[in-house]
């Protein structure tokens, strides 16, 4: 199947989840969900497939064992690039973001090695500004108060350093090329302009060696 975007139905649906985040309303819009929301999702990702690789969408279930929020459905669509890549849509409209969300301790020693290096450090600046020149957010995560141990307070690129995860994210809100193809045009921008900083966190912080 070719990917069309999403129906305006794929919106209200999740306005209606929202709404009743239950299991009688999931029930009796099943069909929609499948349909109109999780039938264009895995023909975008097999459209992306060539270029990125292949993709999986995530489950609609809450994991709720540990949380006060007992709602068993999440009020999203999740779906992820085995080479790099998130995707989400909701009633607020639809997200992508590339990178790295939460580097693992041996990651997060690489990052930063890399960050102070002058050569690699320089280069990692330069990313993140023509990114965002593109008109595309880079944005850190988990984010210290103050710098790591054992690195300089005065280094010029110290807001990097404070970083324990590293992402481009984009936001769209609704809109009528959301049910349209122009979505994966979109979609693919996106990805090409991420991919400096994903080609820059595999080079200098890699996978985690650390047993999962």
């Amino acid at each position: 199947m070719t990917f069309r975007g999403w129906p305006s139905e794929a919106l209200e649906f999740y306005e209606g989840l929202s709404a009743d985040n239950s299991k009688t309303y999931w029930t009796a819009h099943l069909t929609v969900y499948e349909t109109q929301v999780r039938a264009p999702m895995e023909e975008l990702l097999a459209a992306l497939e060539p270029e990125f690789g292949p993709g999986k969408i995530f489950r609609p279930y809450r994991d709720v064992r540990f949380s006060k929020d007992k709602s068993p459905y999440k009020t999203h669509l999740g779906a992820w690039l085995e080479a790099g890549g998130y995707f989400q849509l909701s009633a607020d409209g639809f997200a992508a973001g590339s990178g790295m969300y939460q580097m693992a301790p041996d990651q997060l020693d690489r990052y930063r090695r890399a960050v102070v290096d002058e050569r690699t450090g320089r280069e990692l600046t330069g990313v993140i500004e023509a990114i965002e020149k593109a008109r595309v957010g880079v944005h850190g995560h988990g984010s210290l108060k103050t710098v790591p141990r054992g690195y300089p307070k005065d280094h010029p690129r110290v807001d990097l350093l404070r970083h324990k995860g590293l992402t481009t994210w984009k936001e769209w809100p609704p809109a009528a090329w959301l049910g349209t193809a122009a979505a994966k045009t979109r979609v693919v921008e996106f990805l090409r302009t991420s991919l400096p900083l994903r080609q820059w966190l595999d080079a200098n912080v890699g996978p985690s060696s650390s047993p999962r």
